[in-house]
């Protein structure tokens, strides 16, 4: 019989400005004290840790943790790309599901310089960069970052097949500011008018620049533990995975000649179906969303994986206003990689972070009402993607 798993702890740093954060080892190890008080336990509790990044050498997670604590326990390095938080979350939540320990950290961080996510691409000599170059320069896209041309040829893709105006893409920034205005963990805190996003610079049609992630310095962590661990220590109804599935390519990412596949829609999909078979949960269920919106025309894409809209009907979902607040089903309410910003490792897990203060009921301004049912969705290109349910009852 598998153990329920709990997520009792939680913790982020403010997101900063590559060259405005602190090293990657202090963020980290912030984060993870955030984590451990809010879970009232003792680092020396903590039976295995599991640490996420990109950027940096192949012991970093040791170096951050080891600023918490020197306990002897194992610690694991993982790297997926920005999917590299929840890949780690994953682990942790396997160590616990399967009895192998009652109480784990997770932690992802991230010390990023401007112009990383472009260079990381450029570096990445995959089967899928290069078909995704071979595709791009084939229809003469050749100037903008690899990351750009990739998600932003996979709006093209889906305008080109749905008649969808560039407009529809440049709401999703504008309601990725409004609701970053109300956290005060985010980058960017300015509302922007739909208007303004529109006439920032084209980055790669239909995205402009305020449709496009930054480059960002930060770190979040999650503390996971068995039933029998928050009972012993006092915790009642905590927030726990109700289901979790992380899937990888499949032949349809590079070889049906579809941008939209390749940048991760059949994974979305085939993850987010695991997720709501596993727990008994559909996507009208769902009371609140964080997912991957490294581009406006990511996050179009993914309400239709999630199965938030039907396949067709993002436009009309998106001008319905049913991704926010008032709506059916509010997304990103942290503001999203958008606003909130997107350091690779600590994505995931700031992810996660939002989603247990919203079914906490301690989101502050932008709590979601009753919020009980919470979906999360991380994506990497190369690739990986992780959906998460989490509830609280």
């Amino acid at each position: 019989m598998k153990n329920r798993v709990n997520v009792i702890g939680v913790g982020m740093t403010k997101f900063a400005k590559p060259g405005a954060s602190d090293d990657y080892h202090i963020m980290a190890a912030d984060a993870g004290r955030l984590a451990l008080a809010d879970a009232g336990i003792r680092y020396d509790e903590v039976q295995q840790a599991y640490t996420g990044y990109v950027y940096g050498d192949s012991c970093s997670g040791m170096r951050s943790v080891y600023e918490i604590g020197l306990t002897g326990i194992p610690i694991f390095n993982v790297n997926s790309n920005c999917s590299t938080g929840s890949s780690a979350l994953y682990l942790g939540r396997q160590a616990i599901e399967s009895g192998l320990a009652e109480c784990v950290l997770v932690v992802g961080f991230e010390k990023m310089e401007k112009g990383a996510l472009g260079a990381k691409f450029n570096d990445r000599e995959s089967s899928m960069s290069l078909h995704a170059n071979v595709m791009l320069a084939a229809q003469g896209f050749t100037s903008a970052p690899p990351a750009a041309q990739m998600f932003g040829g996979a709006g093209r893709e889906y305008r080109w097949r749905h008649g969808t105006k560039k407009e529809t893409f440049g709401k999703i920034a504008e309601k990725a500011r409004r609701h970053a205005s109300k956290n005060p963990y985010a980058l960017f805190g300015q509302v922007l008018s739909l208007e303004e996003i529109m006439a920032s610079d084209e980055v790669f049609d239909p995205l402009t620049r305020f449709q496009c992630c930054p480059p960002t310095c930060g770190a979040g962590a999650a503390v996971l533990c068995s039933d029998e661990f928050a009972a012993k220590h006092g915790i009642r109804n905590p927030v726990y995975i109700a289901a979790q599935s992380m899937t990888t390519d499949f032949a349809s990412s590079i070889h049906e000649n579809s941008m939209i596949k390749m940048i991760g829609y059949d994974m979305a999909k085939a993850a987010a179906n695991q997720v709501y078979e596993a727990s008994g949960i559909g996507p009208g269920d769902v009371d609140v969303v964080e997912l991957h919106d490294c581009f406006t025309a990511n996050e179009l894409l993914t309400y239709e994986a999630l199965g938030l809209c039907p396949e067709g009907g993002a436009e009309k979902f998106i001008w319905d206003e049913d991704n926010t607040y008032g709506g059916k089903v509010v997304t990103n309410p942290s503001g999203g990689l958008l606003s909130k910003g997107h350091p690779l490792g600590a994505t995931g897990l700031a992810q996660c972070t939002e989603l247990v203060w919203q079914l906490r009921g301690t989101a502050d301004q932008r709590q979601v009402a009753g919020a009980r049912v919470a979906l999360q969705h991380n994506l990497g290109l190369g690739g990986a993607c992780v959906v998460t349910m989490y509830r609280r009852d």
